[in-house]
């Protein structure tokens, strides 16, 4: 087992995941809205008190802030950084004083801007991945088993050598990889296994067996196994051309494993351990930090991907709650009346900081020093 990186790689791994893709999210926003004419009062990196900054000639104070766990881009008429309406101060303005104001752009204008967040992240989580596709190429080992381990779920269903899987759970497989992506995220899950056996075509409902594996860290995951092998690893070139449809492809098929995660957690298939936030985030980025910057640069697209996916969760506050009610605006053809907003964004703050303190203090539970 390697030992764990010290406490410095913590802090300076931390800080080069979140603080690059921090940015980069709200400079989304940002540009988006500069785009339209909005104007920003503020632009931060990170919460709480100021620790550098200044002012531009347009009038937006870009700042440093204290605590590094986000950002914000506070534009003309937001209460505050969460871009809650001051609905009372909106209306004093005069009509002709709206031009800027980010609460009476269009709807179109406030969707694109507040959508160019997320947006962004994933953006910068395929060029990685398009990055890596060029560089070391794509695994497409033919989905044919070779061999089958003795007493595991697949010997159990009866799957044979030269058996072609060609889907998983009703999900093609058209490679090796892709029935162990499917299958890892369903540990001791009962799944429906679809082959091709003497040009037959069968099914078999299998029941995943679950293996709980220990990384070089001490970190344990469950996964799901299905019992089968291939003879070896086909690895073939990708070009400039191929490499983003499949790194959009790779963005996706990582969004699903996050949605079923969280399902597994809500329903009580996987624990409640799962769930990591700022201080596993810390552990995890040193110790990819430590195995030199290529792991790190991977780990910076996951956490890309799951900010950009935390994002557009429909919960007020997020983007994906301003979003949310920008549906209702369009569905009813007038917006939510502003008291009902900051309610339910007030509503939603408390949510996140609630669940911001939960994960916490279950990242540090999971810490060795705590028995975890």
């Amino acid at each position: 087992m390697i030992e764990s990186p010290p406490i410095w790689m913590w802090i300076v791994g931390f800080l080069l995941v979140l603080g690059p893709l921090v940015t980069v999210h709200e400079l989304g926003h940002y540009l988006v809205g500069r785009l339209f004419g909005v104007k920003a009062d503020a632009f931060s990196v990170g919460f709480g008190k100021e620790i550098a900054g200044y002012t531009d000639r347009r009038g937006t104070r870009w700042k440093l802030c204290a605590l590094p766990l986000g950002g914000y881009v506070q534009f003309a008429g937001d209460m505050n950084p969460a871009s809650i309406p001051d609905a009372a101060a909106l209306a004093r303005i005069p009509s002709e004083q709206r031009n800027g104001n980010f609460h009476f752009a269009p709807l179109w204008q406030r969707t694109l801007i507040v959508a160019a967040g997320p947006v962004t992240n994933f953006l910068v989580a395929v060029v990685i991945l398009a990055g890596f596709a060029m560089v070391y190429g794509q695994m497409v080992t033919p989905p044919v088993v070779d061999s089958v381990v003795e007493s595991s779920a697949a010997a159990e269903a009866g799957i044979e050598v030269g058996d072609r899987i060609v889907a998983v759970d009703g999900a093609k497989t058209g490679s090796f990889e892709d029935v162990a992506k499917i299958v890892s995220i369903h540990p001791g899950e009962r799944v429906l296994v679809e082959f091709e056996r003497n040009d037959r075509r069968m099914e078999v409902p299998v029941t995943l067996d679950m293996l709980v594996e220990t990384d070089n860290f001490g970190n344990k995951f469950r996964t799901g196994r299905l019992g089968v092998g291939a003879s070896e690893r086909v690895i073939r070139s990708v070009s400039v051309a191929e490499s983003i449809p499949l790194a959009v492809r790779q963005t996706g098929e990582i969004m699903n494993m996050m949605v079923t995660g969280i399902g597994q957690i809500i329903t009580g298939r996987r624990p409640l351990q799962e769930l990591g936030g700022p201080v596993k985030i810390a552990k995890f980025s040193a110790e990819q930090l430590s195995l030199g910057w290529t792991s790190f640069i991977w780990f910076v697209a996951m956490i890309s991907i799951n900010l950009a996916f935390i994002n557009l969760l429909p919960i007020p506050a997020l983007d994906g709650g301003h979003l949310a009610f920008y549906v209702a605006e369009a569905v009813r053809r007038k917006p939510v009346d502003a008291r009902s907003q900051e309610w339910a964004f007030r509503t939603g703050m408390a949510f996140v900081i609630a669940l911001m303190l939960f994960v916490t203090i279950n990242d540090f539970a999971s810490l060795p020093v705590f028995g975890g």
